[in-house]
């Protein structure tokens, strides 16, 4: 059949197109320009799609002897993830960009762009695994589990998993490298990437929210406080601090670890405690979206994951209206920081999730 390749120059999604030629399908590799990186020429962004990037998708393309096209994505990736993102952030929750991506460009905005050349199915690079059940397309974790990213995937529809290919799903890290290499693929060996593509290593996230709200820095100073409301110290903007952060904390006359506990956005507090006061056995979550052809009608045992690389947990999900659901774990959890998404499995099963709300 004829698939495009989201190829973002990255060993993971060349390997993807190398293998999906092997097994004689018509690939198309669509590489996606998602953000200006020239404005600011001397900085080093921290993750995929850099001009460098496209450089390498074009030049795995080259090697497999496939078309390559790049799609200028920059407005719809501004609108449905850097926007959201820098909102977050004011808001004083913690954003989950690489969820928003996923949902709304790679599987939505991509896929439309794949259908208008007439491919018939979209492929990534993504370590995860798509398998037929008795209640309809299930999405489920990779073999290689300390790479998965399931997590990311929570917000696919039924149709999404039907029109993707996840190639390297079964597959380790070690043998996509290895049949990189075999292959002769340029990319074989280049390094990861583990941060956020859009932003700055040089400058943070901070300087995103800056640049995109106009806030100057020290416009949104202020107190630095214990949970018991005593000022400890200052800060030049609230929007720099996450629930469950301990770097960059400059409160004077504690000798205990300390860690952010809450961000107001409203007063611009910052409070700080020790690590217990970060402890919850429970959370709201909203924007609640199951896999499954039929969401659950009523309590639910699961296993999960409040951030992409911490473990699953036992936890019971109770919906609440339809899209919100309490979620009540077996043990405490601690740095559950609201914005973030919270992920349902049935062991390697993905059955959904939400977001984290407020208090």
């Amino acid at each position: 059949m004829k698939v495009a390749v989201a190829m973002s120059g990255g060993v993971d999604s060349s390997t993807a197109a190398y293998l999906l030629k092997s097994e004689g399908h018509e690939v198309v590799g669509l590489s996606m320009q998602m953000y200006d990186n020239l404005t600011n020429a001397d900085s080093t962004y921290g993750g995929c799609c850099t001009i460098d990037d496209l450089a390498d998708a074009r030049r795995v393309a080259w090697k497999l002897e496939i078309p390559h096209f790049t799609l200028n994505l920059e407005q719809n990736f501004h609108e449905k993830v850097i926007a959201p993102f820098v909102k977050s952030y004011l808001s004083g929750t913690t954003p989950s960009p690489c969820v928003l991506c996923n949902t709304h460009v790679k599987f939505d905005l991509f896929h439309r762009k794949a259908q208008a050349i007439g491919a018939e199915k979209i492929a990534t690079g993504h370590y995860a695994r798509i398998t037929s059940g008795e209640k309809g397309l299930e999405l489920r974790k990779a073999k290689d589990l300390a790479k998965d990213q399931s997590y990311f995937l929570f917000e696919l529809s039924q149709e999404q998993l039907g029109e993707a290919l996840f190639p390297l799903g079964d597959l380790t890290k070690p043998q996509v490298r290895a049949i990189a290499a075999e292959a002769g693929l340029p990319v074989a060996r280049k390094k990861e990437s583990y941060e956020i593509c859009f932003v700055p290593q040089k400058d943070g996230y901070a300087s995103i929210v800056e640049r995109e709200s106009g806030i100057a820095r020290g416009e949104a100073a202020g107190e630095i406080v214990d949970t018991e409301g005593n000022v400890v110290g200052q800060h030049d903007g609230y929007y720099q601090f996450t629930i469950g952060q301990r770097r960059g904390l400059q409160a004077g006359g504690n000798s205990e670890r300390t860690y952010v506990i809450d961000v107001n956005a409203f007063t611009k507090r910052v409070t700080i405690g020790p690590a217990s006061a970060l402890e919850r056995s429970e959370l709201i979550a909203e924007r609640v979206h199951w896999i499954g052809a039929t969401p659950p009608s009523g309590r639910v045992d699961v296993q999960a994951r409040v951030r992409s690389h911490a473990a699953d947990i036992a936890a019971t999900v109770t919906p609440i209206n339809g899209v919100r659901a309490r979620v009540q774990f077996a043990q405490k959890l601690r740095a559950v920081a609201p914005g973030q998404a919270v992920v349902f499995y049935d062991r390697d099963l993905c059955l959904g999730g939400g977001w984290i709300a407020r208090d």
